[in-house]
């Protein structure tokens, strides 16, 4: 029997396959949906620590948080990389390699900024070498806030984004 793989979730087609198929050791569900649960189980995540707050992007790491159980692991290269954590303050010196570094991730491809600096420029926003805020040279998906943002802050807002990602459909068409 052919399944069809473009019947939407709460197509009444879908609903009597899973009735047919459940005491039968089957699950059914969409492509779409089976994607983006393998996609938000294994988020690797590039660290772009520029300031104090990548001491506590490290801290999320270590065996008290443990983000791995989350399904996030640390990269160190761009190439290998899905989610682009910036931490820290991002001068004008270090935008055009915090734009390079994005570039060089595959699609789809996720960005959270983590701390008042990289939000929005924090204490030296007047300063003339500050960016005020990453969201001006890459976008970004979720905000951490906080002036040392805490590693739980940062652990809730790579669940935001996993939320997002289950939310969203990424398969081009």
């Amino acid at each position: 029997m052919a399944i069809n793989t473009n019947i939407e979730e709460t197509s009444p087609e879908l609903e009597r396959l899973k009735k047919l198929y459940a005491d039968k050791g089957f699950v059914v569900t969409s492509i779409n949906n089976l994607i983006n649960w393998a996609r938000t189980g294994s988020l690797h995540w590039m660290t772009f620590g520029l300031a104090c707050c990548a001491v506590e992007m490290m801290h999320v790491g270590t065996p008290r948080y443990d983000v791995e159980r989350f399904g996030a692991a640390p990269r160190a290269s761009p190439r290998h990389a899905d989610v682009l954590i910036v931490a820290g303050t991002l001068t004008n010196k270090m935008a055009a390699a915090l734009r390079k570094a994005y570039d060089q991730m595959p699609e789809p491809r996720y960005v959270i900024s983590m701390g008042s600096c990289a939000n929005g420029g924090g204490y030296y926003h007047y300063s003339y070498s500050v960016v005020r805020g990453c969201d001006r040279i890459i976008p970004v998906d979720v905000y951490v806030p906080g002036c040392p943002p805490t590693a739980e802050g940062l652990l809730y807002g790579l669940l935001q984004l996993q939320k997002k990602i289950r939310r969203e459909g990424n398969i081009k068409r």
